[in-house]
């Protein structure tokens, strides 16, 4: 403990919690705050309150207490053991509610029990079942009198764990690893600090984010937050977990947080459209929008996909022997129908392109080949067209399936383009068999760089660094699943 707490130092953290009860026998409180690297929190949490504390209760107070007798900086004490450890010397008190389960309707009440056990902090923790819930959360550290970290824990938690500092709370909660975790939906402390910069963050910090179901996966907050570093920006970029058709629903209740921008990944793209009060031509040509944005007090929509897909694959036409012949009336094979499928026939309509959309579900691959005015092959009988270039806006092949692939290699034809819209991994099985095949390929990665520049450009006005981008996603594919 002691190492790895000189390590956090020497990466610049300000304030260490000492997890006493991940300890296997009983520690040397003295040593571990002897010559310490930083202040520290003494904690040591009980199994009912999702701690690892085998010894007795009494054992535990007696931590507790001579901790606070060593000097420890802070001691983080439970509500109803608070009572019971009195103010001792210069260790601060924090005084802390967890609920594992639920954002309770009563946050207020906990809070004023809290804050009659003769706090320094207020230290307020709970599970986010939905987005809203941090809005509560952080609407309650806002209003505190006494100094309060406040946020949710899980997956819809993450909104709170990283926008608290700027509703006030003093510091927020990250682990040392990610064998470390202590609480569901917990950051490391890199990604805290490095990532998301949360010891910049400040009630200015403009918000944004990216929101889709699922959205752990997504690396769209890796690249904006880069991108936000690098121009000099005071914004930050989350990720926002949505259920599928609770996306205008959401974006209404998260208002109170002011947030500027939206990316919008599946299933939400087309709900965005009909959320936007001002769609532009090219989000309702496609009927679906992935970009959000607030503008006079409206939300405006549009697709970047779209012209991002249009760039690859004009770039990838050049790999091809006869560079110099353009996209008109080339044979387009698309394989999918979702949100990305659909930019992706407006992109080569744009160009005059002759489109056939195949699907696994025929019936909505038909009903997105009759919206869009395009023909429809069953997806049994895909490997029938003849194509010049084949793309899979489908998601067969992403990780952690990475051994599949939505078109075998015996049915491609060499001198084609093949253009795999799936970034992680950005080597498919798809582009990997093409190139075998003598094929020209264009990766998801080159689309996914080209569509979050333009995003980053729409939400702060300013000249996306697009090699920056997309250095930054190659070295993070390169370290391997975070």
């Amino acid at each position: 403990m002691r190492a790895q707490h000189r390590e956090l130092a020497e990466q610049k953290a300000e304030l260490v919690e000492l997890r006493l009860d991940w300890m296997r026998s009983r520690p040397d409180v003295g040593r571990l705050l002897k010559d310490r690297p930083t202040p520290v929190i003494i904690t040591c949490r009980r199994r009912q309150d999702c701690g690892q504390w085998s010894g007795t209760e009494p054992q535990r107070l007696a931590l507790l207490r001579e901790a606070i007798v060593a000097g420890a900086d802070y001691v983080d004490l439970e509500l109803d053991v608070a009572g019971r450890i009195p103010r001792y010397g210069s260790t601060k008190r924090i005084i802390s509610y967890h609920n594992f389960e639920e954002t309770p309707g009563d946050l207020e009440d906990i809070h004023r029990e809290l804050a009659d056990c003769d706090p320094d902090i207020i230290k307020i923790v709970t599970m986010a079942n939905c987005q809203e819930d941090n809005v509560r959360m952080l609407n309650l550290v806002s209003s505190a009198q006494i100094p309060t970290v406040g946020f949710c824990m899980g997956e819809f938690g993450i909104t709170s764990r990283l926008l608290c500092g700027k509703y006030g709370s003093p510091f927020t909660y990250a682990g040392f690893s990610r064998s470390r975790e202590m609480a569901p939906g917990q950051l490391t402390y890199a990604e805290v600090r490095n990532l998301y910069r949360f010891n910049r963050v400040t009630a200015r910090t403009k918000v944004f984010a990216v929101v889709g179901d699922p959205i752990a996966h997504s690396m769209s907050p890796l690249l904006h937050n880069a991108a936000f570093r690098r121009a000099g920006f005071d914004g930050i970029y989350l990720p926002m977990r949505i259920p599928e058709g609770m996306l205008t629903e959401t974006v209404e209740n998260l208002s109170p947080l002011d947030i500027q921008g939206y990316s919008v990944t599946i299933p939400h793209k087309q709900e965005a459209l009909q959320l936007a009060a001002v769609p532009d031509s090219e989000a309702q040509d496609i009927g679906a929008a992935n970009t959000l944005f607030r503008q006079d007090g409206l939300w405006h929509a549009t697709n970047t996909d779209c012209s991002a897909i249009e760039q690859t694959v004009l770039d990838g036409l050049k790999r091809l022997p006869n560079p110099d012949r353009p996209l008109m009336d080339r044979r387009v094979l698309i394989l999918g129908a979702g949100g990305v499928a659909r930019a992706a026939v407006q992109a080569m309509q744009n160009h005059d392109a002759r489109v056939t959309i195949t699907n696994r579900s025929a019936d909505r691959g038909r009903e997105l080949a009759e919206e869009m005015e395009c023909a429809f092959l069953p997806w049994e009988n895909r490997s029938t067209e003849d194509y010049e270039v084949l793309i899979n806006c489908t998601s067969v092949g992403m990780h952690p399936n990475v051994d599949d692939t939505p078109f075998p290699d015996y049915w491609m034809r060499e001198n084609t383009l093949v253009f795999d819209t799936v970034y992680t991994p950005e080597n498919t099985l798809l582009l990997k068999q093409a190139r075998e095949r003598g094929c020209a390929t264009a990766s998801g990665v080159e689309m996914f760089v080209r569509q979050a520049a333009r995003q980053f450009e729409i939400f702060t006005g300013l000249e996306a660094p697009r090699e920056y981008m997309e250095e930054t996603m190659r070295r993070a594919m390169a370290a391997g699943p975070r």
